[in-house]
């Protein structure tokens, strides 16, 4: 193995701030996304305890982490391996960030809008049931900084994760509201494949339709602006990456 410690200073999330125990993870979880140990065994704790230059205790905990977001799987008296991608828990923040930032999928992408399809316009007309007065302020908070950055302030890009996030929140489901995670991570890890931002600015209609929805407590309308929003996410990823 040719890893050292240097390798913590890894690009795409910054390290400051992580302990030794999520470096490592990080480090080793890149590495495994982007198929550095596809085809071989994956090194055992010690192996990578001298790799890394950490403690067996650390690369154990590593390990165990790894093992459940379903990168890697130790098999009974044989080697440990890492998984392919149809074992990874690609909800899980870390996973979904990795698989997009390091190794780009314009198909991936799209098949995670698709999937929002699903998620958001269903969350969107039971948050215009079930939204309390806290959640409705969260909402409009959240489209006047959508409004602010369309008119050439910046954070365009986190006032509308924020803004659907809270919308997944009024609608009183952990299930839905636990999305907002993976969104936020797909949107902000994006940028390499598609343009989001770009995209975003021809949204506002929509976001105050979903709004006005809200209000109104019209199932049907906050669905249908939903679907308009998620749909532009979607038809503004390319056919394939280069490089």
């Amino acid at each position: 193995m040719q890893h050292r410690s240097t390798e913590f200073a890894v690009s795409g999330r910054a390290n400051f701030g992580l302990n030794l125990t999520q470096r490592t993870v990080e480090t080793l979880g890149k590495a495994i996304v982007t198929g550095r140990f596809e085809g071989r065994p994956f090194p055992n704790e010690g192996e990578l305890a001298k790799a890394y230059g950490v403690s067996r205790a650390v690369t154990r905990e590593a390990v165990k982490m790894l093992t459940a977001k379903g990168l890697i799987v130790s098999q009974p008296r044989q080697c440990t391996l890492a998984q392919p991608m149809s074992k990874w828990n690609l909800f899980d923040a870390d996973v979904l960030r990795w698989r997009l930032e390091h190794a780009p999928s314009a198909e991936l992408l799209r098949q995670f809008y698709q999937m929002l399809l699903a998620i958001e316009p269903a969350g969107a007309a039971l948050a215009t049931q079930f939204h309390g007065r806290a959640d409705f302020a969260v909402i409009r908070i959240c489209l006047d900084r959508i409004r602010a950055a369309d008119e050439g302030q910046v954070g365009l890009l986190d006032a509308n994760i924020d803004f659907r996030v809270a919308v997944l929140r009024a609608s009183q489901n952990p299930f839905y509201a636990q999305f907002g995670t993976a969104i936020a991570t797909a949107l902000r890890a994006s940028t390499s494949i598609a343009a989001p931002v770009e995209m975003l600015r021809t949204n506002l209609p929509d976001f105050e339709a979903v709004v006005e929805a809200i209000v109104a407590r019209d199932v049907d309308g906050a669905r249908a602006a939903m679907v308009r929003i998620v749909g532009n996410l979607l038809n503004s990823v390319p056919e394939e990456v280069e490089g």
